[in-house]
C-alpha cells in the first residue's frame, strides 16, 4: 500500500493551515516502557522533513522527552504531541509513557486520539506484549479504536520477527488471529560480530517489491530469488487476511476458484479494514542512522496513517448539557458547529502561567475567544461553570509553541490563560454550555505522607499542591483527620518521586516524606472501672472533682456512649455534662498508644464534690483520668481497619496473587471470570499490609494486575502484632 513517497507538507518546523478535519490524523503510540515508542516519533519527524535530525528542533532541543525530569530520568513521564505533515495531512502523534505508573498521562492521549500503534520490542518478546500492553489493547477494541502495531529492535541479537509477530497474534489477536497480519517482511544485513543483524529494507507482500533503506533513503527494487520465494509463502495469508474482512462477499469465492485480485482492490479493502478497526496490520520501524533522512519503515507508516487510519469525523464523542437535563448527543466534527472542546492535559510554563492542552471535538477555537468552562469531577473543588477567555493559540512541538491562527475540530493545540480549566474540563461556546464525560482514571493507591520542610516551605506548601493536582488528575491530596496527616495518594514509586520533583522544581516547594500511618482504633475486651481523682489545694480557689465510672465494649460502630447512673446528687447536675466532655476528648486522645477510644458505654455512677472548689475543668480532668485508670486495669484489643480488596489478574498470575493475599493476612472471598484470559479476585485484607501493595502487585503480575480497595469495617488486630503497633507508637511519641 505504498505509495511514492511526497515530501511533507510544512517541513522544517512550519505549521500549515489546516481548513477541513478530513486532512487531519490524531495517532497516539502506546506500548510497553522502553519499547520504542519515542524513538518512532523522532524517526516520523524526521521522515516528514519536520526536523532536520532524530529528535531535534531548530534549536537544538528535543521534539519529544524535553521536560526536565524526562532529561534526568531518561523516560517519558508525559504526553507530548508533534505535528507532523504527509501527502498533506496534517499528523498529530501523541507519544505517551510506556511505564504503568503514568497512565494518567497516557489515557489522556487515548481520549485526544483517533487511532492507535501499539509500538512492541522485538528484543523484549513476549514480556513486551503481555501486562499492561494487552489490557490497553483489550481497551481500545471495547470502544473500537483502530490499531496497527510497529514492532522495533529487530537488530537485536535473539530478536526473531516471525516469533515476535507470531507471539502478538497470540496474545492480542486472541481468536482472530487472522486479522492482525504483517505488510511487510524484514530485509537482513550481515550479522555484526555481536551478533547484531541490522534491517536494510521491507519485503511489501502486497505490491511484490523490496524498499532498500541500506543509505538511509527509501529507494525500490525488485526481489531477488529468494525473497521472491518468502513473498510466495507469506501473501496468500496476508490477502486471504483482507478478503475476509471485506465487504464484498463475493471476493473470497472468486479468490479460491483462482482469479487473481487487482492491487488497487487489496489495497482499498486493506485500508477500510483498518479504518473499521477489524484488521491490525504489523509494520516495522528502525531509526534512521546519523544523517540519514528515512527511517527505516517510516514511509510506511506514514502512508498508513495517511490512507488507512480514521479522520476526526469517523471518532464522534458525545455531550450533553451540563445540567443533566439531556441525554448525551454525538459531537459533529464540523469547524462551523458551535465549540465542543477537552482539556486533554495541563502544565505550568514558566513564561506564560498554565498551559492547557485541547483536543477540539467540535467548531472552531480562536485567540482571545471567550469560552465557558465546565467540569465535574467526583469532589466539590472540580466542579465549576464559568467564562473565561482564553490567550493565546498555539501548536505544541517539544518547547516550543507555534502560534495558530485557529484549531479547527479534529486538531490539537495549546491555549494560555485558563485560569481554571483543569484536565478532563470541557471548552464550549458560552451560549450554549456543554459537558464531554472525562475519560476515566486510575484511582491512585499508593500513600505518600509528606511535610513542609521549613517554614518557608509551608508557607507555599498549599498553593504548590494545588496546582500540582489540578495538573495531575491521578494525584489524590487527602489530609486525614484521624492521623492527622497530609498524604498524596500516587501511582507508583515512579510516579511518586515526579510528583514530589515537581513540587520542589516547578513549584518550588520542598517537602519531607515521613512513614505513613493507618487510622487504627482502641476498643476495651472486656468491663473494667476508673476513678478519676483530681484534688488540688494549694492555698486560695482549689480543683476538686472525684469520679468513678464503668467502661464496657459495644458492637462495631457504637462510638461512644455515656451513661448517667449518679444517684443522690453525689456529682451535681451542672458536673454530669462535664465529666462526659472530658471522657470523650480522653477518648479521642486514646488511652494506651494513641489512637481513638471507640465502641464502648461509659457509665458514671458515683463521684464527689467540693461546695467551693468543684468546677467544669475540675470534673473534666477527672473524667479523663477515670478512663485512663479503666484501660489500665482492663485488656484493650487495637482495631485495624480492614479493606475489601478487588485483583484483576491474568490467569497465569492468580496462584502468584492468591498465595501473596494469604501472606498480607488477607481472607480471599471468592473469585470470578474477570476477561478473556483474566480472573477477579475479591479478598479482605487490613490496610497496615497494603501500603506497598500497589508496587508489589505490579511486580508480582509484571505489570498485568490492577486492583481496587474500599473501606469495610475496623476489627481487632491479633495480639502479638498489635503489640509491636504499640510499642512502635509508643517510641516515636
Amino acid at each position: 500500500m505504498v505509495e511514492k513517497a511526497s515530501a511533507a507538507a510544512g517541513g522544517n518546523g512550519r505549521v500549515a493551515t489546516v481548513e477541513s478535519p478530513a486532512d487531519i490524523r490524531n495517532v497516539v503510540l502506546v506500548g510497553h516502557s522502553g519499547s520504542g515508542k519515542t524513538t518512532v516519533v523522532e524517526a516520523l519527524a524526521v521522515a516528514t522533513g519536520a526536523v532536520t535530525r532524530a529528535g531535534r528542533v531548530e534549536d537544538g532541543t528535543c521534539v519529544s522527552d524535553y521536560d526536565d525530569i524526562e532529561q534526568r530520568q531518561h523516560r517519558s513521564v508525559q504526553l507530548s504531541v508533534i505535528p507532523v505533515h504527509w501527502n498533506d495531512i496534517k499528523i498529530n502523534l501523541l507519544d505517551t509513557p510506556g511505564y504503568a505508573d503514568f497512565v494518567g498521562e497516557l489515557r489522556a492521549g487515548l481520549r485526544a486520539a483517533d487511532a492507535a500503534l501499539f509500538v512492541v520490542s522485538a528484543a523484549a518478546g513476549a514480556e513486551g506484549v503481555g501486562g499492561q500492553t494487552l489490557a490497553l489493547w483489550e481497551e481500545c477494541a471495547a470502544v473500537g479504536m483502530p490499531r496497527a502495531l510497529v514492532i522495533t529492535h529487530l537488530d537485536a541479537a535473539r530478536a526473531d520477527f516471525e516469533e515476535m509477530a507470531r507471539t502478538c497474534r497470540d496474545i492480542l489477536g486472541g481468536g482472530a488471529a487472522e486479522s492482525m497480519l504483517p505488510l511487510h517482511l524484514p530485509v537482513y544485513g550481515p550479522k555484526a560480530a555481536d551478533g547484531h543483524r541490522p534491517v536494510t529494507g521491507l519485503i511489501d507482500l502486497l505490491t511484490q517489491q523490496v524498499f532498500d533503506y541500506s543509505r538511509g533513503e527509501h529507494t525500490r527494487t525488485e526481489p531477488t530469488d529468494e525473497q521472491s520465494d518468502l513473498i510466495e509463502s507469506n501473501r496468500g495469508r496476508l490477502i486471504e487476511g483482507i478478503i475476509a474482512e471485506s465487504e464484498d462477499e463475493t471476493l473470497m469465492d472468486r479468490y479460491l476458484e483462482g482469479e487473481e485480485i487487482d492491487l488497487t482492490t487489496l489495497v482499498t479493502d486493506l485500508e477500510r479494514a483498518v479504518a473499521r478497526g477489524s484488521f491490525h496490520p504489523i509494520l516495522i520501524a528502525a531509526p534512521p542512522p546519523e544523517g540519514a533522512k528515512q527511517g527505516l519503515g517510516m514511509i510506511e507508516i506514514l502512508d498508513l496513517i495517511t490512507r488507512g487510519f480514521p479522520t476526526p469525523a469517523e471518532h464522534p464523542v458525545a455531550a450533553s448539557s451540563p445540567t443533566g437535563d439531556s441525554d448525551p448527543t454525538p459531537l459533529t466534527c464540523d469547524p462551523r458547529a458551535p465549540l465542543a472542546a477537552e482539556v486533554i492535559r495541563t502544565a505550568s510554563d514558566p513564561y506564560v502561567g498554565r498551559l492547557s492542552l485541547v483536543r477540539v471535538f467540535s467548531g472552531t477555537l480562536r485567540p482571545d475567544d471567550t469560552v465557558h468552562v465546565c467540569g465535574h469531577g467526583p469532589d466539590a473543588e472540580r466542579n465549576h461553570d464559568l467564562d473565561e477567555r482564553v490567550g493565546a493559540v498555539s501548536a505544541p512541538f517539544g518547547k516550543q509553541q507555534r502560534p495558530l491562527g485557529q484549531a479547527i475540530a479534529g486538531d490539537i493545540a495549546c491555549v494560555t490563560k485558563l485560569g481554571h480549566a483543569e484536565t478532563g474540563d470541557t471548552l464550549s461556546a458560552k451560549d450554549t454550555p456543554l459537558l464531554i464525560e472525562p475519560w476515566p482514571m486510575p484511582e491512585p493507591l499508593l500513600p505518600v505522607a509528606i511535610r513542609a520542610h521549613s517554614k518557608a516551605d509551608e508557607d507555599k506548601l498549599s498553593q504548590g499542591l494545588g496546582r500540582l493536582v489540578a495538573e495531575d488528575p491521578t494525584v489524590r491530596l487527602e489530609q486525614n483527620g484521624q492521623t492527622h496527616q497530609l498524604v498524596l495518594w500516587c501511582l507508583g514509586e515512579a510516579h511518586r518521586e515526579v510528583a514530589l520533583e515537581r513540587l520542589r522544581s516547578r513549584f518550588g516547594v520542598q517537602v519531607d516524606t515521613v512513614d505513613h500511618r493507618v487510622a487504627l482504633r482502641e476498643t476495651f475486651a472486656g468491663t473494667a472501672t476508673g476513678r478519676g481523682r483530681h484534688v488540688k489545694q494549694s492555698g486560695g480557689h482549689g480543683q476538686y472533682a472525684i469520679c468513678e465510672i464503668e467502661v464496657s465494649p459495644l458492637p462495631e460502630g457504637s462510638g461512644i456512649e455515656f451513661v448517667d447512673k449518679v444517684v443522690g446528687g453525689v456529682v451535681p447536675r451542672q458536673f454530669i455534662p462535664s465529666v462526659e466532655k472530658g471522657v470523650r476528648a480522653q477518648a479521642l486522645k486514646g488511652v494506651a498508644a494513641g489512637y481513638p477510644l471507640v465502641d464502648v458505654r461509659v457509665t458514671l455512677y458515683d463521684g464527689k464534690a467540693h461546695s467551693v472548689d468543684s468546677s467544669d475543668a475540675a470534673f473534666q480532668t477527672a473524667g479523663a483520668l477515670a478512663l485512663r485508670e479503666a484501660a489500665a486495669a482492663a485488656k484493650l484489643n487495637l482495631l485495624e481497619p480492614i479493606a475489601e480488596v478487588r485483583v484483576t489478574v491474568s490467569d497465569d498470575y492468580v496462584g502468584a496473587v492468591l498465595s501473596d493475599l494469604s501472606s498480607r493476612r488477607g481472607r480471599v472471598l471468592g473469585t470470578e471470570p474477570g476477561g478473556i484470559g483474566r480472573t477477579a479476585i475479591r479478598a479482605e485484607v487490613p490496610e497496615l499490609e497494603l501500603s506497598r501493595y500497589a508496587i508489589d502487585l505490579r511486580s508480582l503480575s509484571h505489570g498485568g494486575a490492577q486492583f481496587t480497595r474500599s473501606y469495610t469495617r475496623h476489627e481487632a488486630m491479633p495480639g502479638q502484632i498489635a503489640d509491636t503497633v504499640r510499642a512502635q507508637a509508643r517510641a516515636s511519641a
